[in-house]
């Protein structure tokens, strides 16, 4: 009980900081995207250093800074961004005698994986359209827990996440795009058979996120990425539904709606 409280307030609390950054944005919006892009990065290499490697966490976070100035000088752009570090961490591994070449590709897994495909949210930041990321990855979080607590009897991936279920993966889905629908009422959307489709896709994807970060934490042996959220872990265990959520939208919408 004690837990189920703690989460609900987290997530209360969690709601009402989203609805104002992402009603702001501008500032706030780039702001708010490379304070969970860094808080994420630092979980991810904390993470990566109990399976006997050493990623060059200040590359890292050097590259998520540069992709939040990038939000307001429009010459610090994703080239100069992976030129620059890569040159970086070539001369640091020239000179140093613990350094290895996996140490440098972790470093780059994370800084992709993490600020760069959460950046594409800033890309949305002009567009109604940036709602359906938090719509769809939330809702598929919200309805595949609650399928699967209630109708879940068939295990989805057990050896990567033992309680997640198909009848959950499915009641996801389900419920996300119905929630894309009325988002689409809403604000009057002529294709909403297009943004059902997106949902369908981005559900799916967004449990795939899920799934990779769950894989990650079980082969390093963690339960959790960390306790920043009271009941939910850490920015991963929170936000990785996202990670791959906001770029397929961000395609999707460019292609196909406008």
């Amino acid at each position: 009980m004690k837990e189920t409280y703690k989460r609900v307030v987290s997530a209360i609390i969690g709601t009402i900081l989203l609805l104002l950054i992402v009603s702001k944005g501008n500032v706030y919006l780039n702001t708010g995207v490379f304070i969970v892009s860094i808080i994420g990065l630092r979980e991810f290499y904390i993470a990566i250093r109990k399976i006997e490697t050493n990623p060059l966490s200040y590359i890292g976070y050097l590259c998520t800074l540069l992709i939040y100035l990038s939000n307001f000088y429009p010459e610090i752009n994703i080239e100069f961004i992976l030129t620059l570090s890569i040159i970086l961490s070539l001369i640091i591994y020239l000179f140093s005698k613990k350094i290895l070449l996996k140490d440098i590709g972790v470093t780059f897994v994370g800084i992709l994986y993490i600020p760069f495909l959460f950046s594409y949210i800033n890309y949305l930041e002009n567009s109604i359209y940036i709602w359906l990321i938090f719509i769809i990855s939330f809702g598929t979080d919200t309805f595949a827990y609650l399928g699967g607590r209630f109708l879940g009897k068939n295990k989805l991936w057990p050896e990567i996440s033992p309680n997640k279920t198909i009848e959950g993966a499915i009641s996801g889905i389900v419920g996300s795009t119905v929630l894309t629908v009325i988002f689409a009422f809403f604000i009057e959307e002529k294709s909403i058979y297009l943004l059902m489709i997106l949902a369908i896709i981005v559900s799916t994807f967004s449990q795939i996120g899920d799934l990779i970060a769950s894989k990650i934490k079980r082969s390093t042996k963690l339960k959790d990425y960390g306790h920043i959220m009271p009941g939910h872990g850490g920015v991963l265990d929170r936000f990785d539904s996202i990670i791959l959520g906001a770029p397929l939208i961000y395609y999707y919408i460019n292609y196909f709606l406008n």
